[in-house]
């Protein structure tokens, strides 16, 4: 027989779990958080003024598994997004922006927690759809591992701790309303606006414009017209071969009622159109935004058409275009067109 001490509110309980018993707890008041530790329902929040030798392999194992739902639930391998944040650095220093390396790597790393407090409300809002999701149903919140309040917790910390970094980082008025701007629209968007066809993939879009104009405020410099164009069209594409994937998943309305105003072919049209306007704007770009050392304006070309024309090619032949993160994780073309990218920048700017 296994005795775990429990701490409900501020009044101390001992659950018994034996078999014998079946678990019953239905008297006791609310629980303040929530673990899976193999028993069910395992309920409580271990403190440290328990006494050492109630932590059992089995409660060890249970607060383990609670802290590895929280930090799955923040979604940390999704931060890779925010390459688009460190994007337009190199052009802003070569013409004669000013970086403060602290400042910028603290404004990035605010911005990241404010990602993840983002990614927590998105899952917490849509914790019923996802569980009909072959694979969003197994998040945290959708298998029962984090309770609400623990997410909501979690959201309060992440968002508290993100902002108070923006704060800290440069140019922190800019700054702020960048990030706040991105938090508005994301709350918009898990509402109900994600629920409007193009509407929901305008406002997942517009994250990456953001990143963009995150970071142009950290270095203090203006943002191209033409690279907001290139940013916010080639955002547009995967935002459009998201939703292609999802209608080959065989999702359908019941999960994300945005859908019922989709069809493969108009996404396969807008996919295209978006994808000849990402590499046209950053070709003009290139050319007119005279920061490119002459002779070498088009030395990046072939590795963003190329990235393009790989990720279309996965999204319309491999049906994988659903998760842009788990393509720059798993795609070692994408992974070349990228660093082949980064290096033939700097060098048409001169710094390499």
């Amino acid at each position: 027989m296994l005795n775990y001490p429990i701490v409900w509110a501020s009044r101390p309980q001992v659950w018994n779990s034996s078999p014998e018993l079946g678990c019953r707890a239905a008297r006791l008041p609310p629980p303040l958080w929530y673990c899976n530790c193999g028993v069910r329902p395992f309920q409580g929040l271990v403190v440290p003024n328990v006494p050492p030798n109630s932590f059992t392999p089995t409660t060890v194992l249970a607060l383990c598994n609670m802290l590895i739902g929280l930090i799955q639930l923040a979604r940390p391998r999704d931060w890779v997004k925010n390459i688009f944040v460190v994007l337009h650095v190199p052009f802003a220093v070569a013409v004669g922006a000013h970086v403060a390396p602290v400042a910028f790597l603290l404004g990035l790393a605010g911005f990241c927690l404010v990602n993840s407090a983002v990614y927590a409300f998105n899952d917490l809002t849509d914790t019923r759809a996802d569980q009909l999701h072959p694979v969003k149903r197994h998040r945290p919140l959708a298998t029962g591992r984090v309770s609400v309040i623990a997410a909501t917790v979690e959201i309060i910390v992440l968002l508290g701790g993100g902002l108070g970094l923006c704060l800290a980082a440069g140019n922190p008025q800019t700054v702020m309303t960048v990030v706040l701007t991105y938090v508005a629209i994301n709350v918009a968007y898990n509402l109900g606006a994600k629920h409007i066809a193009l509407l929901d993939v305008f406002l997942l879009s517009s994250g990456f414009v953001i990143r963009v104009l995150l970071g142009c405020a950290l270095v203090s410099a203006r943002p191209s017209a033409w690279l907001l164009l290139c940013t916010s069209s080639l955002a547009l594409f995967l935002g459009f071969a998201k939703r292609r994937a999802d209608l080959k998943e065989g999702l359908d309305h019941s999960h994300r009622p945005s859908l019922r105003g989709y069809s493969l072919v108009f996404l396969d049209q807008a996919i295209v159109i978006c994808a000849g306007i990402a590499a046209l704007s950053y070709a003009l770009y290139s050319i007119e935004a005279k920061v490119l050392l002459p002779g070498r304006e088009m030395a990046s070309m072939p590795f963003v058409i190329y990235g393009i024309l790989e990720y279309l090619r996965l999204a319309d032949v491999e049906d994988a275009g659903g998760s842009p993160v788990d393509i720059a994780y798993h795609s070692a073309t994408i992974q070349i067109c990228g660093v082949g990218w980064i290096g033939t920048v700097l060098w048409g700017l001169g710094l390499w």
